[in-house]
C-alpha cells in the first residue's frame, strides 16, 4: 500500500510539473475574466450610464473587487472620487432646423437628414450664413489652416470628417479633438459648426449615429463644453442628405468625398442657404464617481511614483431600440477593460508581486460623455500629479479572435513602445502600430486625458493582418455592435485570448514599475510638448 501511495504521489508530482511546464490555464483565467463582463454587461445594470443606478451597482461591484484583490483605497474618500456633471438633452419636439433659400423655408427632418447636437450653450434660436471649410481644423505647426482667408464671423462652419492623408496622425488627431476644433472656430469668428461624416471612415451606420442624438450630453460642472470655446449651433448632417445643404453652391457632396478619398485639396465655399435653428434644451445635474485602488510600491523612493492602469466603467445606458433591444450593454465597451483591470489586480495579489513603483488601478466614469471622468482625475488627481509616470489604458481591446498580434496606439511616441515590444516578444505576440490612424483612436479614449498632462501612455487593440478573416471580424464588429445593443454578453468572444492579454498588461505594468528610469516621450513625438 505504501509503495502504491508513492507511485500515486510520483504521478501527482509529475502531473504538477507537466501543468507548470504547460503554462497558465488560459481557459480558466478567461472564464474568470468573462464572469466580470457578464455581471457588468447584464441587462439589470441597464448599460451603466454615467450617474445612473446601473452605474452605481457597477461601481459597488468594482469597489468590492478592488478590496478583495488587496488594493488600498486611493480615491478622495475611500476608493471613490466624486465627479459632478451638468447634463443637457435636446427637446426635439420643441426644436427645429430649417434652411432659408432665396427667401423660402425648407424644413430639415431630424434623424433622416440631420440633427442638432445638444449643449449647454446653444442659442435658443439662431439664423446664420454657412461656409464649407474643408476638414474644418487648423494645424499651426504645418501652416495648415482651413479657415485662412474665409469670412466666418457670425457664420456656421460646415466640414467633412477626416484630414489630409499626408498629415502626421498625431497632429491630425490632436487638432481634430473637440476642444481644439472649437478654439479654432471661435478664433475664426464662427458661431456654430455642422459636421458631415465621411462614409469611408465612419465606424457605425447613420441609423446609430442619428439615434445617438437622444442620449443626454454631459459636461464637467464649471467646465461646460470641456473648457473649450462656446458655440451657439452644433449640427450633424447625414452624408446622403448633404446636397440639400450644398444646393446652389456649385458643389456636391460626391465631389467632396471623391476629393477627400483621393487625398486632393478640398474646396472652400459659401453655401447658398442660411441655417435657422430653434433649440429647446432640458438641463439637470448628476454626480458619478471614479474609483481608484493602489498596490503600494516597495521602494522607499520609487514607491511614491505611480504607474496607472485605467479603463472606463460607464457606457451609454438605455437608448433607441434596435431590433427591439434598447439596452446598450457595453460588454466590450468597456466592461471588458474593467474586467481586465480587476483580473490584473488579482493576478498581482496571487503572485505576491512587489513592484518598486506603486500601481494605481483606475476605473473612470464619463468616458462616453467626452473622456470627462479621466479628464477630471488628470486635472484633480488623488495622488501627486507629477508622480504619475505612465498610463496603460484598456478600452474595448476587442478579444474577438486569437491573440497573435497586438495593435498598440502610441507605439512610437514614448519609451513605453520598447517596453510593450519586449513583453510581447516573450509572449510570442507580434506588435503592430495603429493601422487605422484616420479613426483618431489615440485621442478618443481616456489615455488622452493623461497625455494632455504630459504622462506617456499606450492603448491597445487585438491586431490582425489585412485581407484576413480577423480583419473582417474586427471591422464587422464596429458596423454591427459598436455603440449598439448588440455589444452584449451573447456575442462570440475569445476569453482565453483575453486572459493572455491580461497577462501581457500585468507584465508591462510591472516592467514599467520596476524600471530605473520613468518612461520618456521620444524627442520627435508631437505629444512631448505637453510634458514641457
Amino acid at each position: 500500500m505504501r509503495r502504491f501511495g508513492k507511485i500515486v504521489l510520483c504521478f501527482s508530482l509529475l502531473g504538477g510539473v507537466a501543468a507548470m511546464a504547460a503554462g497558465p490555464d488560459w481557459e480558466t483565467l478567461g472564464k474568470r475574466w468573462w464572469a466580470h463582463v457578464q455581471y457588468l454587461a447584464d441587462d439589470k445594470l441597464e448599460g451603466r450610464n454615467t450617474g445612473s443606478e446601473g452605474y452605481e451597482k457597477a461601481a459597488a461591484y468594482v469597489t468590492e473587487q478592488f478590496k478583495n484583490a488587496g488594493l488600498q483605497p486611493a480615491g478622495a474618500t475611500g476608493y471613490v472620487q466624486p465627479v459632478e456633471f451638468n447634463v443637457a438633452e435636446l427637446d426635439e419636439e420643441h426644436s427645429s432646423l430649417e434652411l432659408i433659400r432665396e427667401g423660402k423655408m425648407e424644413a430639415v427632418k431630424f434623424g433622416d437628414e440631420a440633427f442638432i447636437t445638444a449643449g449647454q450653450d446653444l442659442a435658443d434660436s439662431a439664423e446664420a450664413d454657412a461656409v464649407f471649410v474643408g476638414y474644418g481644423f487648423s494645424v499651426p505647426e504645418l501652416k495648415y489652416d482651413d479657415f485662412a482667408g474665409l469670412d466666418l464671423k457670425g457664420k456656421i462652419a460646415v466640414y467633412v470628417t477626416g484630414g489630409p492623408a499626408t498629415m502626421p496622425g498625431p497632429l491630425k488627431s490632436h487638432y481634430q479633438s473637440g476642444d481644439e476644433r472649437r478654439k479654432a472656430l471661435a478664433k475664426a469668428g464662427a458661431i456654430g459648426m455642422a459636421t458631415i461624416p465621411n462614409p469611408k471612415t465612419a465606424e457605425v451606420p447613420w441609423s446609430r449615429t442619428a439615434a445617438s442624438r437622444f442620449m443626454p450630453r454631459m459636461f464637467l460642472r464649471g467646465q461646460e463644453d470641456g473648457g473649450g470655446a462656446k458655440l451657439k449651433v452644433a449640427l450633424v448632417i447625414r452624408p446622403e442628405a448633404a446636397d440639400k445643404f450644398l444646393g446652389g453652391s456649385g458643389h456636391a457632396v460626391k465631389e467632396i468625398f471623391e476629393a477627400a478619398n483621393a487625398d486632393k485639396t478640398l474646396p472652400h465655399f459659401p453655401l447658398a442657404v442660411k441655417i435657422r435653428v430653434k433649440n429647446s434644451v432640458k438641463k439637470w445635474q448628476v454626480t458619478s464617481e471614479n474609483l481608484a485602488g493602489v498596490l503600494r510600491g516597495s521602494d522607499a523612493t520609487l514607491g511614491k511614483e505611480y504607474v496607472v492602469i485605467s479603463a472606463h466603467l460607464d457606457h451609454i445606458g438605455v437608448g433607441e431600440p434596435v431590433n427591439g433591444d434598447k439596452i446598450y450593454n457595453g460588454a466590450m465597451d468597456d466592461a471588458s477593460g474593467i474586467a481586465s483591470l480587476i483580473e490584473i489586480a488579482w493576478a498581482m495579489k496571487e503572485s505576491g508581486a512587489k513592484p518598486k513603483r506603486s500601481i494605481l488601478f483606475l476605473a473612470v466614469t464619463g468616458e462616453e460623455k467626452g473622456l470627462l471622468g479621466s479628464r477630471y482625475f488628470a486635472e484633480h488627481p488623488t495622488v501627486d500629479a507629477k508622480s504619475m509616470v505612465a498610463d496603460l489604458n484598456m478600452d474595448m481591446f476587442l478579444p474577438l479572435f486569437a491573440l497573435k498580434y497586438l495593435e498598440v496606439q502610441g507605439l512610437g511616441e514614448s519609451t513605453l513602445g520598447e517596453d510593450i515590444r519586449a513583453v510581447c516578444e516573450t509572449a510570442a505576440v507580434q506588435v503592430q502600430a495603429d493601422k487605422q490612424p484616420d479613426h483618431n483612436r489615440f485621442i478618443r479614449s481616456d489615455q488622452y486625458s493623461f497625455i494632455r498632462k504630459g504622462v506617456p501612455a499606450l492603448a491597445f487593440k487585438f491586431g490582425w493582418l489585412p485581407g484576413t478573416p480577423e480583419e473582417r471580424t474586427f471591422n464587422d464588429w464596429y458596423k454591427e455592435r459598436y455603440h449598439g445593443p448588440a455589444d452584449d454578453v451573447n456575442q462570440p468572444v475569445d476569453a482565453a485570448a483575453a486572459a493572455q492579454f491580461n497577462a501581457i498588461l500585468e507584465k508591462l505594468a510591472l516592467r514599467v514599475a520596476d524600471a530605473v528610469q520613468r518612461p520618456q516621450w521620444k524627442p520627435d513625438s508631437f505629444f512631448r510638448r505637453f510634458a514641457q
